[in-house]
């Protein structure tokens, strides 16, 4: 196409001028696009095939790696396999050796016990054999023994001239002889049983004068408890720096003994008549309230004089009730004493009433003086009312008070034999010391000794104040606890327990108790000052 044409084209219409050359535009620019975008595409696939290439040689070496690894960890597993199954192969062959060992053992054990028992079957056939063999010689001598005896039997018959039945009736006439001796010892005992018949009718007479005496009988014991309203009042009976006690101790003669026990305050005394009136003076001043050293001397005096009262009513009321007149006063305030005195556990008044009682009753049973049996049983213990006074046995102490008082021969004789010291020379003698074993000897009259409880009390005293630096020492408890006070710039706390196992170890050595005795060694010390 010309310029001019073109020029006439453009003239022709602009609109059309405008689309044609957008139409020529596209022709130019699409064949453009499409080398442009071919030459583009060529270049990205060039790129991705390289990409592609790295990735597959990538997957190569991971898989070479991958594989390597699985080659080695196959191995390890193989490895740990073989060591396993070795392991166990090694086990059970072992299990194998110790079963055929035990088989093999067990095996020759049955064998030596089967060659056991065979020597043991083959023993029991030897004895067997022995034992027939010995009843074969047993018997055999059984029959010779059978010969000899017949033989014997028919010597015999030879010799005495008797066949068996004249032998026979022999023994039967010997047999009688025996029967007549035993019929003569039978005869012998029905003439015992009549002797024993009369010594029941004795104890039968004994019996009745007992089932007419009920005396009742209290026991005692050497110390005497007294109880408190409350503890603080331990506190006022000892007193400031223990004057109180100190005061009543003095007045009295008795050892007072506050322990542990809870409201009670112990009063311990070998005077059974010191001891009460202890007792009855501390009770009054507990009721009374006021406890001082001057009031504790006017109350002491005033319980002793009631005292003299009450002992000399005692001896009435038991010279009343023995039937016995024309005692002398004095000798009835002796008696009145044992009213307060203790022997083997059993009082010793209520013992003489009982002891004028069964002889008064024997004597009219025996038809024997009963008023001199009945004062001779009442005043058979006199001497023990002074015993602890005086020295000598309470039979002597009481021979000596019956004498003194004027009174008979007959009653005197009876005091002195009633433990046998001299001959009996009356039936009432007899009397009172029949009747003094009956009374003691029943059941529940005694317990325990009392002599022997007291010397065991002042044996255990003896032996702790044996020590040097001891102060004061009581044996308390019924003689199961000595409790000792020592002084304290005289023994150590250290001395003080040593003190403790000499004192057990002396006791163990020199007496003789049943059970245990606690033996307490106390040390105290005390520290004084007054604020001014």
């Amino acid at each position: 196409m010309t310029q001019s044409a073109m020029f006439s084209l453009l003239a022709l219409s602009t609109p059309v001028v405008g689309v044609i050359v957008g139409v020529v535009c596209a022709l130019v620019a699409l064949p453009a696009g499409m080398f442009l975008n071919s030459v583009l595409s060529k270049k990205k696939a060039d790129k991705n095939k390289a990409t592609a290439a790295n990735i597959i040689q990538e997957a190569l070496n991971e898989a070479k790696t991958v594989k390597k690894e699985a080659v080695l960890e196959a191995k390890d597993e193989v490895l740990k396999l073989k060591n396993e199954c070795d392991a166990e192969l090694k086990e059970r062959r072992a299990e194998v050796q110790k079963a055929e060992n035990r088989i093999v053992q067990r095996e020759d054990f049955i064998t030596k016990r089967e060659m056991m028992l065979d020597s043991k079957i083959e023993a029991i056939d030897n004895m067997k054999n022995q034992l027939e063999l010995k009843e074969q010689e047993i018997d055999k001598a059984i029959m010779e023994q059978n010969k000899v005896t017949e033989k014997i039997v028919e010597e015999l018959e030879k010799v005495s001239g008797l066949s068996k039945e004249e032998a026979k009736n022999q023994l039967i006439a010997k047999f009688e002889d025996e029967a007549k001796k035993d019929a003569a010892v039978i005869v012998r005992n029905i003439e015992q049983t009549a002797k024993d018949e009369a010594d029941k009718k004795a104890k039968d007479i004994i019996t009745l004068a007992i089932q007419k005496c009920a005396a009742d009988h209290t026991s005692e014991v050497t110390v005497s408890s007294v109880t408190l309203p409350s503890d603080e009042m331990k506190g006022r009976i000892i007193g400031r720096e223990g004057r109180n006690i100190r005061a009543l101790e003095n007045a009295t003669g008795v050892d007072l003994i506050i322990d542990d026990t809870p409201e009670a305050v112990v009063l311990s005394s070998f005077d059974p008549v010191r001891r009460e009136i202890a007792r009855i003076s501390l009770e009054k001043l507990i009721l009374d309230g006021r406890i001082h050293p001057t009031r504790i001397e006017e109350m002491v005096e005033k319980v002793a004089r009631d005292m003299e009262v009450t002992i000399k009513e005692a001896g009435e009321s038991a010279a009343f009730d023995a039937g016995i007149n024309g005692l002398h006063p004095e000798l009835i305030k002796v008696l009145g004493r044992l009213k307060y005195r203790t022997s083997y556990g059993q009082n010793v008044l209520k013992h003489s009433l009982e002891v004028s009682y069964l002889a008064g009753l024997m004597a009219s049973e025996l038809g024997a003086n009963v008023n001199v049996a009945k004062r001779g049983g009442l005043l058979h213990d006199i001497g023990k009312a002074v015993d602890h006074e005086v020295e000598g046995t309470h039979v002597t102490i009481g021979v000596d008070l019956a004498k003194k008082y004027k009174e008979s021969k007959e009653v005197i004789h009876c005091i002195a034999a009633h433990h046998g010291d001299c001959e009996f020379e009356s039936l009432e003698a007899m009397l009172v010391q029949a009747a003094d074993a009956i009374s003691s000897s029943r059941p529940g009259a005694r317990r325990e000794s009392l002599e022997t409880y007291i010397k065991r009390l002042q044996k255990l005293e003896e032996i702790a104040n044996s020590f040097k630096g001891v102060d004061k020492s009581y044996a308390i408890q019924a003689g199961r606890e000595v409790r000792i006070a020592v002084k304290p710039g005289e023994v150590s706390d250290d001395e003080a327990l040593f003190m403790a196992k000499e004192i057990a170890q002396k006791i163990e050595k020199e007496m003789e108790y049943p059970g245990t005795i606690k033996v307490n060694v106390i040390r105290e010390t005390r520290s004084v000052e007054y604020a001014k």
